[in-house]
């Protein structure tokens, strides 16, 4: 467990005042068997109020549906199985685990890790910055920067002599909170584009816009991102959580051996050549991972994408498999799927808190509640009259809210695109404006977002280093993460529309 917390300022007593009564939150578990009979309760009375909403998309009319009803009830009992399994984040978790487990117990994250402490020379805030600069990148790999980022951390922190769960934290943060940062074009920027295009065709039926017109901004924003995340994570965030006492932390750290050493090599090589054969696959124009059909290696469809979580496992898997053999921490393949086997019986907390959780997300996105809510916010504020400026902040933060309810990116945006781009292209600004004010408000609130499919995760993950880790101890440390993003992501976005800096190829301010 940690030591005495160092309280600092007013600020500091509102956070543990927010950890206090999040820790008063219910089991993960018991939480989400509530919302879920709470979303079943609310969808009968709203369904007899009437309420609903005109879906912008469609035109139609868009209705609460009532899960008490006869085929409610049948929907519920004979969906509970594949709702489970249909969870994309589960297999996702479950595979990358498998890579990324053997990783770990072969050895090579925590010699390597080691290793890399013991040749910074103390250089610990490098090292922070440089990890954390990774976790922001590795949003483009979708869900498994979720799975792979937050253990490395603790690992990291652990290796430093630092706390772990302030490792885990900030990378978690780094990787939530960057959907609108990369200094890659991802395929969220493809899956955005498509809902973008399409609304703002509505105004100007030839426009042709590309997924990198928010890139310029995206890029910049990595910077101000692992600047942010660095500061509160050292600043705010461990301070508050002390040092840490736990077990782990009394064990001696060892030197790195000279056979230790070759076998990082080796892993290394092994690591390399395995990214070599992917770039054959992906650079060339014919690659066998690009999308057949638009010959594109970020496109939805592309097998790179799609095979993404495979070929994580893979990246983790055989270099863990070549330091253990190498290093003699695994004698044969006995031992390797020994390891296989322990990396998912440690999973076994989080397998059962996705499958409630799995039935509250099924059962809230059948009811209709979420999406007839952000259809009100958003008329609400289409009609609000304020300044553009205004409407932007405003926009973000309403699109923040929302995200706390309705957790797919797309499923949001295909809502509030055909309201807010014709809206603003209506008032002279390009859609690329909309998309970035949007994405900012679909990441800032990421890292606080308890239905999130990977905040259980988390939380497990961080209750292996402290039992006492409840739900509000992550919230209240979370929040510091989000309040920061949200601040210097709106002044970066004013900035960028003050000045009327392009916010990527072919994404100008004015339209």
């Amino acid at each position: 467990m940690s030591g005495a917390r160092k309280k600092k300022g007013i600020f500091d007593y509102f956070l543990s005042g927010v950890e206090t009564l999040g820790n008063k939150i219910p089991d993960p578990m018991v939480l989400f068997l509530g919302l879920s009979i709470v979303t079943i309760l609310l969808s009968y009375v709203l369904s007899l109020a009437g309420y609903s909403g005109i879906n912008p998309a469609t035109g139609e009319a868009v209705t609460v549906y009532n899960l008490l009803s006869v085929e409610g009830l049948l929907k519920m009992i004979t969906s509970a199985v594949s709702n489970f399994t249909g969870l994309p984040a589960l297999g996702m978790v479950l595979v990358c685990m498998m890579g990324v487990g053997v990783c770990d117990k072969s050895g090579l994250f925590s010699v390597g890790l080691r290793n890399v402490v013991q040749s910074s020379k103390g250089s610990d805030i490098k090292i922070i910055s440089v990890f954390l600069f990774a976790c922001v990148m590795a949003d483009m790999a979708g869900g498994t920067g979720f799975v792979i980022m937050p253990p490395l951390g603790a690992i990291i922190f652990m290796a430093m002599g630092r706390h772990p769960i302030a490792g885990m934290l900030g990378a978690y943060a780094s990787v939530s909170g960057a959907f609108a940062s990369n200094l890659l074009v991802t395929s969220q920027d493809v899956v955005n584009l498509s809902y973008t295009e399409l609304a703002a065709k509505m105004v100007d039926a030839d426009i042709a816009l590309s997924p990198a017109i928010n890139w310029y901004f995206s890029a910049a924003s990595v910077v101000v991102l692992t600047l942010v995340t660095t500061i509160i994570t050292v600043k705010v965030v461990e301070p508050r959580l002390g040092n840490y006492t736990g077990s782990v932390a009394t064990e001696k750290v060892e030197a790195v051996t000279k056979q230790d050493k070759k076998a990082i090599k080796r892993a290394l090589l092994a690591a390399g050549i395995f990214l070599i054969l992917v770039a054959a696959g992906t650079i060339p124009s014919n690659g066998i991972l690009r999308d057949p059909a638009t010959g594109s290696p970020i496109a939805s469809a592309a097998p790179l994408m799609k095979g993404l979580p495979f070929l994580i496992a893979l990246l983790f898997f055989i270099p863990g498999v070549t330091f253990g053999l190498a290093s003699g921490n695994f004698k044969g393949m006995k031992d390797v799927s020994a390891a296989l086997g322990k990396s998912m019986a440690d999973m076994g907390s989080y397998i059962a808190l996705i499958f409630v959780s799995a039935q509250f997300l099924n059962y809230f996105s059948w009811s209709n509640i979420g999406i007839v809510v952000a259809i009100k916010a958003a008329e609400a504020l289409q009609a609000s009259g304020f300044p553009i400026p205004v409407v932007l902040i405003l926009f973000a933060t309403v699109c923040a809210l929302i995200n706390l309810v309705i957790g797919g990116a797309s499923t949001k945006w295909a809502i509030l695109a055909p309201i807010f781009v014709p809206m603003f292209m209506f008032l002279g600004y390009h859609p690329a404006l909309v998309q970035i004010t949007y994405r900012i408000g679909d990441a800032i609130t990421n890292p606080i977002c308890p239905t999130f499919a990977y905040f259980g995760m988390l939380l497990a993950l961080a209750q292996r280093y402290d039992k006492e880790t409840g739900l509000g101890t992550l919230m209240s440390n979370m929040l510091p993460y989000s309040l920061a993003f949200y601040g210097f992501m709106i002044v970066q976005l004013l900035l960028w529309f003050f000045f009327k800096i392009p916010f990527g190829p072919g994404g100008p301010v004015c339209y």
